[in-house]
């Protein structure tokens, strides 16, 4: 049965017997895991895509639900650990709206777990159908979800015609003004390279001091008959960033203002230089796709269980009476 969250409605799910595995108690000398040493805790990395629509986010908070609270809600009821010793840890706090198909977290059990398949039809047999697990994987001590990063890849689609079309809604933004792709590309070359992004961060209480220099490796503006796509890859992005410079783009696209002023918004280093010109892009166009990771931190130690991709259904080959 999936996790209830305020405002959610799921339908009963029939439990599977990797399942039920999952839900013995740790202790009960199970399947799912092999008790160790407190001192030698066990890491697991996870891929999570999610439909930001109803969420308000990545971090935790109970109400209104976010993505790691209902991750953590899953992996408390199959480990029976709290919150506190699991140390969910997300690579990116994606905003309330947002999506994402390559989100990276990992989580910490102080014993090891021999049945990643079974944790991982757990774990998706618990949570919303807006959110799934892609791959679990065990992770090096050294690995961490945010802080070892050497990269983050995001989309931000547009679709650019008179009329929406409606199967597209929920994943992009509609421009109804004509997009010049030209000025576009031209604007987000000035994008690329080592700058001080303070113009394009929005405030946030929770970031502390952070610090504004950012190197972006690849901006590009893709144009597939209606939709544009904007793909941007960085070592990192500030709060709401990547929104605020698709922003910028879509006036620039517009023909609104000349690229260049990209490269006099950037020199100014103060947010109110950009809201005389745009405003942040809706959240329901953009979409976290892939964190990267260097080959060294992604290797997992000796003699861990394999990685799981998610396990295939199978049919039963038992002949039903209306056969």
């Amino acid at each position: 049965m999936a996790l209830a969250a305020p405002g959610f409605s799921y339908s009963p799910k029939r439990v599977s017997l990797s399942f039920a595995k999952c839900l013995r108690h740790r202790d009960d000398g199970s399947d799912l895991a092999t008790l160790s040493s407190p001192s030698s805790p066990h890491k697991w990395r996870m891929v999570i895509a999610y439909d930001g629509k109803k969420f308000a986010g990545w971090q935790y908070q109970e109400s209104p639900p976010t993505i790691q609270c209902l991750i953590e809600k899953a992996l408390t009821l199959i480990t029976k650990l709290d919150r506190k010793q699991l140390h969910l840890v997300g690579a990116g706090r994606t905003d309330a709206g947002v999506h994402a198909w390559g989100q990276v977290a990992h989580f910490i059990t102080p014993f090891n777990i021999d049945c990643l398949e079974s944790i991982h039809a757990a774990l998706n047999g618990l949570l919303p159908s807006e959110i799934r697990v892609r791959e679990i994987s065990p992770a090096c001590p050294e690995f961490h979800a945010r802080f070892s990063t050497i990269s983050k890849l995001y989309h931000y689609k547009i679709y650019n015609d008179l009329i929406m079309d409606p199967f597209q809604s929920r994943y992009a933004y509609h421009s109804g003004y004509k997009l010049n792709p030209v000025v576009m590309r031209e604007a987000a070359s000035y994008f690329v390279g080592r700058h001080d992004f303070t113009s394009f961060a929005n405030v946030s209480h929770s970031d502390g001091l952070v610090n504004p220099v950012k190197e972006i490796f690849q901006f590009h503006v893709k144009e597939m008959d209606h939709v544009f796509q904007i793909e941007v890859e960085g070592t990192g992005f500030l709060y709401r960033q990547v929104r605020n410079m698709v922003a910028l783009l879509i006036e620039i696209g517009r023909e609104a203002l000349p690229p260049v002023v990209v490269r006099d918004i950037l020199a100014a280093r103060n947010r109110r230089e950009l809201a005389k010109f745009a405003m942040s892009a809706p959240p329901h166009g953009l979409c976290l796709m892939s964190v990267n990771y260097s080959d060294d931190i992604l290797k997992a130690p000796a003699g861990c269980p394999a990685s799981s991709f998610g396990k295939p259904q199978t049919t039963s080959k038992c002949r039903l009476p209306f056969y």
